[in-house]
């Protein structure tokens, strides 16, 4: 033990942390455990009361500082959750801490390692247990396969050893993993528990059951829902997830610049990243030029910020800005499906496929386009997404196949949405043709 002690640094420093300097665990751990027997000695009772004071004082520092919300909040988190998880306490201020932390939709490393066994098996015995797994969970998921992160959160749901209002937080975000995993059943009944709540989280999952509509395309529905979800329900956001679909990719981008706009207005980074990614993506389909303007912007909003599934959103977009023109589009495609695959994210999946096809029809290449709507009928084979496959037709300018219509709901009929989507691939030849 003298000799590992030896090798460790007794301080180490995090100049980039709240507080930079702190005990390497060893030292820490070799100093609770000894086996001292001088008079001065801490007591368990001793350390646990030490715990209680240090737990109150981090807390009150969040509470009452006036220094910069996002650094302080997660400083204070990463000291609270380990000393809550270490001596049992109970969450006090944890759990409106959690609150902010989730609010801003940002996803730094937060959480301490959880607590196992000698057989490595997850032990889950304290609210505080179950926390550290949620929101290690929720951080992770950006890195780990959503099956991976929808496993974890069941782990915490099925021990109900969070309040009700961190309980449904798990429930929403595992009802998002299996949404992502293309389990929309799954998902749905989620999202509906958590909206029946009617806790913090259910404009989110109202939100949700409106995207889930949108995946199964009920358009009217998805769209009579986004209009009822106000800011807490991102409706500018999820107003635009529909109308792009619709291929009205200008009413889309300016509902997706509205979402912007008002996420900046409440200061949410993580929300404005997205809606802005999603501009450069519809506008990628109509104007090549203004998208490499947007894309800038994005990449810009992403910077610090760990969102996975939006930075896919922007590297498809460069695919789509580029059709009918880069040589490497289907290597760049390759690479991407292989890093989405990684993820779990069926959306990515089916929304790279359409982009390969609006690629091909520019192009004129009905072989290329044939294989794209083969994978695209592979992974819309559950009914969600399928109208994909439809749209991969529209912009072919090909008949549907009788027996494989996906029965969407399109918002102004099939005709006129076939005729958009078409005309986006003619007006890309005609951008193409023109001389710069």
């Amino acid at each position: 033990m003298a000799l590992r002690l030896l090798e460790r640094p007794f301080v180490r420093e995090n100049p980039f942390g709240m507080w930079p300097f702190h005990l390497h665990a060893l030292i820490r751990s070799t100093i609770r455990t000894a086996d001292d027997q001088t008079d001065d000695r801490w007591s368990p009772h001793d350390w646990q009361q030490a715990a209680e004071r240090a737990f109150a004082g981090v807390g009150e520092q969040w509470t009452t500082s006036t220094a910069p919300g996002r650094t302080l909040l997660v400083g204070c988190l990463r000291q609270g959750l380990a000393v809550a998880r270490d001596f049992g306490l109970d969450l006090g201020w944890l759990a409106e801490a959690t609150w902010q932390y989730v609010s801003d939709s940002v996803w730094e490393p937060l959480a301490p390692s959880t607590s196992r066994n000698p057989t490595g098996t997850l032990e889950l015995e304290t609210p505080a247990d179950a926390l550290v797994e949620t929101l290690s969970a929720l951080a992770r998921r950006q890195h780990e396969h959503r099956e991976r992160t929808a496993a974890r959160l069941a782990a915490v749901i099925s021990t109900r050893l969070l309040p009700a209002d961190l309980h449904d937080m798990a429930v929403y975000y595992r009802a998002k993993a299996d949404r992502d995993l293309g389990r929309s059943s799954e998902s749905r009944r989620g999202m509906q528990h958590v909206a029946e709540g009617g806790g913090r989280l259910a404009p989110a999952a109202r939100r949700g059951l409106a995207h889930l509509a949108r995946l199964s395309g009920d358009f009217p529905t998805a769209l009579a829902t986004a209009e009822t979800l106000g800011w807490a329900g991102r409706h500018h956001r999820v107003l635009a997830d529909v109308w792009w679909i619709q291929a009205d990719m200008a009413r889309a981008a300016a509902a997706y610049v509205a979402a912007r706009d008002e996420a900046e207005q409440h200061a949410v980074v993580g929300e404005q990243a997205t809606a802005q990614a999603q501009r450069a993506f519809v506008l990628a389909f109509i104007d090549p030029d203004q998208a490499g303007d947007e894309l800038a912007l994005a990449q810009q909003l992403l910077t610090g910020l760990d969102l996975r599934a939006t930075t896919l959103t922007t590297q498809i977009a460069a695919l789509i800005r580029d059709a009918g023109t880069a040589g490497d589009i289907e290597d760049r495609a390759h690479l991407l499906r292989t890093e989405i695959s990684s993820a779990g994210l069926v959306s990515s999946q089916t929304t790279l496929e359409l982009a390969l096809c609006f690629h091909h029809a520019v192009l004129g290449r009905h072989d290329k386009v044939a294989g794209s709507i083969s994978r695209l009928r592979e992974l819309t084979h559950s009914g969600d997404y399928s109208f994909y496959v439809d749209i991969a037709h529209f912009m072919a300018d090909l008949p549907l196949p009788v027996e494989a219509g996906s029965q969407a709901r399109w918002l102004d009929g099939e005709r006129q949405t076939r005729e958009r989507w078409r005309s986006l691939v003619t007006s890309r030849r005609e951008y193409l043709r023109a001389p710069r």
